[in-house]
């Protein structure tokens, strides 16, 4: 299954970067358009784009994407820019004659308080956590989208939800990034700067499951080799961490040795989200990278990299 010509939509992200090395290293040709070449908001740019170099496949992973605060200050932003990508590209693909498309969510999809472990069929069942339920609108958006165009054309377009991501080319910035870069950089520059404690935001008792992106692009090539369903699969660790745990363990990979508070009075989010991927493991995809060394990985990919923030790009989902 190497040897293909495979557009990733979103190569400079962290996830779309992970795929690229992935296929590359597999053999495949990765097709790669940033914003200089397509605006993917540009449904005429898009169009004229996917015409002019047809790939054998689409891996989409192109997102706006952040945190917390970076969905709750800027809505219109992410449910925007999000439908734009998504229309453009689906319908594009389809426009183009591209039979094959993968498109990557996000568990926030689910309803704040769906039945644990979450299960696919738990989509649309319940109300949305309402501090990124743009985005999520708009990945559900998306599903439906490549199911449309499944069940009118026929096209082999597949949806694939993976839990929280973590790892190389993660965006640190703390404004806009998720919880476990955010720490990472929290830590290094408490450690640093000699301070003596460090803020985490809400109580430290949601539960989360961690997935290192080196491990989803394996999960999401494996889809595109062995997956052909109308419904979306789950793609996650198969474990879960609390954020107070999770602290405690990037503070130990840092090196950092002040005490952790918790600012109570900043949201916490959903209480627990841990996806049941009972469906793809049964097809025979499992991660193989634990938490720990993923963290101690991504710490390092950190220092090596100018402890640069990032600023967010049209990248993946989280």
């Amino acid at each position: 299954m190497s040897n293909r010509r495979i557009w990733v939509a979103g190569h400079r992200g962290m996830v779309g970067s992970a795929l690229t090395r992935y296929l590359e290293a597999r053999g495949d040709h990765v097709l790669k358009a940033d914003r200089s070449v397509v605006d993917l908001r540009n449904q005429i740019a898009v169009e004229v784009w996917l015409k002019q170099n047809r790939p054998d496949a689409i891996l989409f992973a192109a997102a706006k994407v952040g945190g917390i605060y970076a969905n709750d200050t800027y809505p219109a932003d992410f449910i925007y820019d999000n439908l734009a990508i998504e229309t453009n590209i689906i319908h594009s693909a389809h426009a183009a004659d591209v039979d094959r498309l993968v498109f990557l969510g996000s568990s926030c999809i689910y309803p704040k308080f769906a039945p644990q472990p979450i299960r696919e069929d738990a989509l649309l069942t319940g109300p949305l956590e309402p501090t990124n339920e743009w985005y999520a609108v708009a990945k559900i958006a998306g599903i439906k989208l490549c199911q449309a165009y499944r069940k009118q054309y026929n096209r082999r377009y597949i949806s694939v939800m993976p839990c929280n991501l973590y790892g190389p080319n993660d965006n640190f910035d703390l404004q806009t990034s998720h919880v476990l870069p955010a720490l990472i950089r929290k830590f290094h520059e408490a450690k640093k700067m000699g301070r003596s404690e460090v803020v985490v935001w809400g109580t430290g008792t949601p539960l989360r499951e961690f997935l290192h992106v080196d491990d989803l692009a394996r999960g999401v090539v494996f889809c595109l080799d062995n997956y052909d369903g109308y419904e979306h699969i789950n793609c996650g660790a198969g474990s879960e961490i609390s954020i107070r745990e999770l602290a405690e363990t990037v503070q130990r990979a840092v090196g950092y040795v002040g005490r952790l508070v918790f600012d109570t009075a900043k949201p916490d989010g959903t209480p627990r989200k841990i996806m049941d991927s009972s469906r793809l493991r049964a097809l025979g995809w499992a991660p193989e990278i634990s938490l720990e060394d993923g963290i101690a990985g991504a710490y390092r990919w950190f220092l090596a990299n100018n402890e640069a923030s990032r600023e967010p790009e049209l990248a993946t989902a989280s």
